[in-house]
């Protein structure tokens, strides 16, 4: 299964609970796409009880193996807490805690080594959106590069999610034909620098994903999913969004 619709709470716990939205993601019918959820760490393993065909994943992984590195979750531990998957490089991370590439890098290594899948984000803000398309691929195809060097270049076991960060919360969308112009800017890039990787690396889209506008990232946007912020905290609007990428009704 290489299409996913991941879930992102961030510091957020839904509404209806976590047992009420479990329940409404279970209970729908399957499809060809697999569905994560990526809770605050501290519920990872109450989802692990209560998931049968979820997938839970962290927001997040510790850049260390183990040591005296406070507030940090090591890859490790959140294998060992039963989680499959690992968020590294979000945009908040960036931009609100200054991560940058190589420590991005790193983290995703040791997620792919110990058993994760890491959801590699990468993305430009409005500066370099507005700057051109050469200027926003240069920007993506660095990022990817530099990943790839601190990761030692091992693709396996890697998702990319593309996140726009001039189309999060801001009013501006990305249309699916703008999306996939920088789509197969990142799919060269991928090629260039993780080469044995290119045909097996899904490319997720993560811009202020909504049921309004998953209808023409789908048909347009040449995207293997999404990664869903502030949606994600309804059950059915994230179940609606799925249905979208499945093509289900």
């Amino acid at each position: 299964m290489n299409r996913y619709v991941i879930a992102n709470w961030k510091m957020n716990v839904p509404p209806e609970g976590i047992g009420g939205y479990m329940d409404v993601l279970e209970n729908a019918p399957a499809g060809d796409a697999q569905v994560v959820v990526a809770p605050p760490f501290l519920y990872i393993p109450e989802l692990v009880k209560k998931a049968r065909r979820i997938a839970v994943g962290a927001q997040n992984c510790g850049d260390r193996k183990s040591g005296a590195f406070t507030g940090e979750v090591s890859a490790a531990m959140l294998r060992d807490a039963g989680a499959w998957f690992a968020i590294v490089g979000h945009s908040e991370r960036r931009g609100v805690y200054g991560e940058g590439d190589e420590l991005v890098g790193r983290r995703m290594a040791l997620a792919v080594e110990n058993g994760l899948t890491a959801v590699l984000c990468i993305g430009e803000d409005l500066s370099v959106r507005d700057a051109g398309l050469p200027r926003v691929t240069e920007h993506l195809s660095s990022q990817v590069r530099a990943v790839a060097q601190a990761a030692d270049a091992r693709p396996g076991g890697v998702v990319i999610a593309y996140e726009p960060v001039w189309a999060i919360g801001t009013g501006r969308n990305a249309s699916g034909a703008m999306v996939a112009e920088t789509v197969a800017q990142i799919r060269s890039a991928v090629t260039q620098f993780w080469p044995a990787s290119r045909a097996t690396t899904p490319i997720l889209y993560g811009g202020s994903v909504t049921p309004d506008n998953v209808g023409d990232l789908v048909a347009n946007g040449n995207i293997d999913g999404f990664l869903v912020g502030g949606a994600s905290l309804d059950s059915r609007k994230f179940l609606a969004i799925y249905d979208g990428l499945v093509g289900r009704k």
